[in-house]
């Protein structure tokens, strides 16, 4: 009974949450406007959850002030990409102004360390704690912010670009459980941070990336083109970087002692729960597309 508890929020996710978020992708308007706001959301409250994990190990800044930082990093990010719907024209800056705000975000960090801290025996936690959740929680999910102005030929591609990613690492995570469900009960262990994790699964988790590749080069040629092998690498790396940032996530849960980051997804857990895959993800596959398929 209790298993099958689990099934079923997963498979409404799969059936039901999957594809509300793949009609959000496909339908850009506004130069993809629900698709920021929602990233700028989860990302704040990726934010919060990491906050809490931090928090049982070490003391930290306030979190009101982590929050409004990561809002900073996403909301730059986002205007970037939504500056000619809003305003009629391009932004005057180019995407490094995303890298730019996370360097100002992290001397805002250093500053407030400096002048406002009343003692400085915890400055080292405090300062790494709050870096790391800017970087991990929003400087990271920017990549897929940049994703949304992709264009081929003056076409705009981008809804296929982030649609394929998307499929990768729901495929690589779907299936990694598939196959750990059906035949992983005599190959688990092999990894200390997650022990439930199969053998079976991480093989499973490989194939879903690159069944979601095949889908999208058959999908969008126009878009996936030349050698298959290029989409097939491109899903192999995506399903370790989704593997790792699943492992990653369980490395600090069980730092922090506790089951999930959150309670807000019915079968999930927290927001990190369902993000932590997209977040390592991400920069790879903005880097692979540009280079297999750009220039984007």
């Amino acid at each position: 009974m209790s298993s099958i508890k689990k099934i079923i929020p997963r498979l409404g996710i799969f059936f039901i949450g999957l594809p509300l978020l793949l009609a959000i992708i496909l339908l850009p308007w506004g130069n993809h406007l629900p698709l920021h706001l929602l990233i700028v959301l989860v990302s704040a409250l990726a934010a919060s959850e990491v906050y809490n994990m931090f928090l049982t190990k070490t003391k930290l800044q306030p979190k009101w002030f982590i929050i409004v930082l990561n809002l900073f990093i996403t909301v730059v990010a986002s205007l970037t990409k939504l500056f000619p719907f809003l305003f009629g024209r391009s932004f005057p800056v180019g995407e490094e102004i995303i890298s730019y705000t996370f360097i100002s975000a992290m001397l805002i960090i250093l500053m407030v360390e400096v002048f406002f801290a009343d003692s400085f025996e915890n400055s080292l936690g405090r300062i790494s704690a709050s870096i790391f959740i800017l970087l991990y929680t929003a400087y990271l999910v920017t990549f897929v912010s940049r994703m949304t102005t992709f264009s081929k030929g003056g076409k705009d591609v981008s809804s296929q670009i982030i649609a394929e990613f998307l499929l990768m690492v729901c495929f690589c995570d779907s299936f990694a459980w598939f196959f750990g469900v059906l035949f992983g009960k005599n190959n688990k262990g092999f990894v200390k941070a997650s022990p439930n994790k199969s053998v079976a699964g991480f093989l499973g988790g490989i194939a879903g990336s690159i069944g979601a590749g095949i889908l999208g080069y058959y999908l969008w040629p126009e878009i996936f083109y030349g050698s298959i092998g290029k989409i097939i690498f491109t899903g192999i790396i995506i399903s370790f970087t989704s593997i790792i940032g699943d492992l990653t996530e369980s490395v600090m849960k069980r730092s922090a002692g506790i089951k999930n980051s959150g309670n807000l997804i019915p079968g999930r857990g927290g927001v990190l729960d369902s993000m932590d895959s997209i977040l390592m993800s991400a920069p790879l596959y903005y880097m692979l597309i540009s280079i297999f398929y750009g220039p984007l």
